[in-house]
C-alpha cells in the first residue's frame, strides 16, 4: 500500500477543515463574550465543530485498523519523531472536546447554554481549570499542526519523495 484508503484521505482533510471551522467559531465566542455579544448559538457551533472533530478522529482510527496505513518511510529519528508528532495530534483531538465539555460543564457557560439565556454568559472565566487547560490545548494543537506541516512540506520539497501523494484522492501511477 502507498497511498491511504481514500477514506482515511476524506477524513484528514474534514477533520482539517472541521478544526478550524472550531477554531474560529471559538475565537468568535470568546470575544463575543468579553464585549457581551454573544449567543448561544455562538457556543453551541462551536460544540458542535468540536464534537465532529472528536468523532472524526475516533472513526479514523477505526478505519486505521479496518483500512491499514502505508508502511513508513524510514526509521531515523526524525521519522521516529513524526510518528509521536501523529500519536500526539490524535490524543489531542481527543482529549481537547472533551476538556472543552469539563470547561462546559465547570463554569456559568454551561448554566447559561441549559437555560437558552446568553445574558447568563460569563464575560471572562478566571478561575475555571478546565478553561485554562483547554486554552493550553489548543495552543500545543497548534505548535503540533505546525510541525505536521512543516515535516510535509520538508518531504514535498526538500526530500521530494512524493510523501504527500500518500495522502491525496488521486490515485497514484
Amino acid at each position: 500500500m502507498t497511498q491511504y484508503s481514500k477514506r482515511m484521505v476524506i477524513v484528514h482533510w474534514l477533520t482539517l477543515a472541521l478544526l478550524i471551522a472550531a477554531y474560529f467559531l471559538g475565537e468568535i465566542a470568546h470575544d463575543a463574550r468579553h464585549d457581551g455579544g454573544a449567543t448561544i448559538n455562538d457556543y453551541l457551533l462551536h460544540m458542535m465543530m468540536g464534537a465532529s472533530v472528536l468523532i472524526l478522529t475516533l472513526g479514523r482510527l477505526v478505519a486505521r485498523k479496518i483500512d491499514g496505513v502505508p508502511p513508513a518511510v524510514g526509521n531515523t529519528p526524525t521519522d521516529k519523531l513524526a510518528k509521536g508528532i501523529h500519536h500526539l495530534l490524535y490524543a489531542i483531538l481527543i482529549l481537547l472536546p472533551f476538556s472543552g465539555s469539563m470547561q462546559v460543564l465547570t463554569s456559568d457557560v454551561g448554566k447559561a447554554l441549559w437555560a437558552d439565556d446568553a445574558s447568563m454568559l460569563p464575560e471572562k472565566l478566571s478561575g475555571v481549570i478546565a478553561h485554562e487547560v483547554h486554552e493550553i490545548m489548543v495552543q500545543v494543537l497548534m505548535v503540533v499542526v505546525v510541525l505536521h506541516i512543516l515535516g510535509a512540506l520538508k518531504h514535498q520539497f526538500i526530500m521530494k519523495d512524493g510523501l504527500m501523494d500518500r495522502m491525496s484522492l488521486r490515485k497514484k501511477d
